[in-house]
């Protein structure tokens, strides 16, 4: 039986690389924006925007995301389809992200920002390794699904059901905000032995643009 390791460090290089490149989230202005520049993140039914910067969402530019890579012992399993989480009122369906063409990560539209993304180019909540939910903190239409995301507290359980009807638990562990110039790449979309998720959204003061200059991560664990 050939080993499984060449495959798992190609994943986790790809992974890493595309982070590296373009995964911050660069979403969650204040004003509309009508390029593939980075604006707010938000969430809806279809492809999204692109990102700029490590782990950060972008709204505005077109879809041309990849399909979810196939993974050992994933093959069979149903991907996320909603999300809630309690103690802050959040309760919403996922769409698929993946990348855009020009290797940028998709985020939801802004005109579906109260709908939250799951970025297929990281685990499958319940498997090991990240698990990453994408959500706009405000659009140019207004208040957004993961607006209270700051309020949200270590301990807070974050429940995740998938395609097949199961609900994975997870609690939060920890969170951060952080330069969208100084995202933490690694940390966040690194490798992790157990289940782990990742929440991110736009957070901070806003710059000349209008776009937030910082991101609001939550870590969480399978309970």
């Amino acid at each position: 039986m050939p080993s499984r390791t060449p495959h798992r460090f190609r994943r986790t290089a790809a992974l890493l690389t595309a982070a590296a490149a373009c995964l911050a989230l660069a979403g969650c202005s204040s004003s509309e924006s009508s390029s593939a520049a980075p604006a707010t993140p938000s969430a809806s039914s279809g492809r999204g925007g692109a990102a700029s910067g490590p782990g950060e969402p972008a709204g505005s530019a077109g879809s041309a995301g990849s399909a979810r890579p196939s993974r050992t012992g994933e093959a069979d399993r149903p991907g996320p389809v909603h999300v809630s989480i309690p103690s802050i009122g959040v309760r919403s369906t996922l769409m698929e992200l993946g990348l855009n063409a020009d290797g940028t990560v998709e985020v939801p539209p802004a005109e579906k920002g109260m709908t939250a993304g799951w970025y297929t180019g990281g685990s499958l909540p319940g498997t090991p390794g990240p698990a990453v939910l994408i959500g706009h903190n405000d659009t140019r239409f207004g208040r957004a699904v993961f607006h209270d995301l700051k309020d949200i507290r270590e301990g807070a359980e974050v429940l995740v059901r998938d395609g097949a009807g199961t609900t994975l638990r997870f609690t939060v562990t920890g969170k951060e905000t952080v330069s969208k110039k100084a995202f933490p790449t690694r940390r966040v979309y690194g490798p992790t032995k157990g289940s782990t998720l990742r929440l991110i959204t736009c957070d901070g003061e806003f710059d000349a643009e209008g776009h937030p200059v910082d991101n609001l991560i939550v870590y969480g664990a399978l309970a």
